[in-house]
């Protein structure tokens, strides 16, 4: 494909290496020819480079795709998921999760992101549901639309919800950013 038609996150494979692409600006100068800055993450190691292309330079870009699994449990450093077509088990690192792992339940239904037939990315549903634990009281004074008060999640993140949620609530809670979303219904 052409360097003009990169977007945030597709993947390039450029210098033998896979790179998802982070951040990109067209850039026109005054002098010369229109270019395409990106940066960039490796996929492997995690480091960040940034690249020039030439508007109408061709690019690599690599074949993803993503796979549906079932999260079965934790394995040490791994997690144990089952492919939902072939119903093989298989283990992956945590580390592909990211920050999310704190939100994973046993039975989840996940997507892993394959690039080249390499593992890149495990991805949690958009939402899940949780039971609160513990949560502090209401100071007096405050309005439901100006504060938020801590609360003791059922895997143990701390988060921040509105006065009226009380322990005995469940919540809906963003996996991207641990965030309350609402009551669950």
């Amino acid at each position: 494909m052409i360097a003009n038609s990169i977007s945030l996150g597709h993947v390039l494979k450029h210098n033998d290496r896979f790179w998802i692409v982070t951040k990109k600006e067209h850039v026109k100068p005054g002098k010369g020819g229109a270019f395409i800055q990106v940066e960039m993450k490796d996929i492997i190691t995690g480091s960040k480079s940034n690249n020039r292309f030439r508007s109408s330079e061709n690019v690599e870009k690599a074949h993803v795709e993503d796979r549906e699994f079932q999260y079965q449990y934790p394995e040490g450093e791994n997690l144990a998921l089952m492919d939902m077509e072939s119903y093989e088990t298989i283990s992956l690192p945590k580390i592909l999760v990211g920050e999310a792992v704190q939100f994973l339940q046993e039975g989840m239904d996940v997507k892993v992101t394959y690039c080249e037939e390499t593992p890149i990315e495990i991805k949690l549903p958009e939402t899940v549901i949780l039971a609160i634990n513990t949560t502090e009281a209401v100071v007096k004074g405050q309005t439901s639309s100006a504060s938020y008060k801590p609360a003791i999640l059922e895997n143990g993140v701390r988060v921040m919800v509105p006065p009226f949620v009380t322990s005995e609530n469940k919540i809906v809670v963003r996996t991207a950013d641990g965030t309350y979303v609402e009551r669950a219904k």
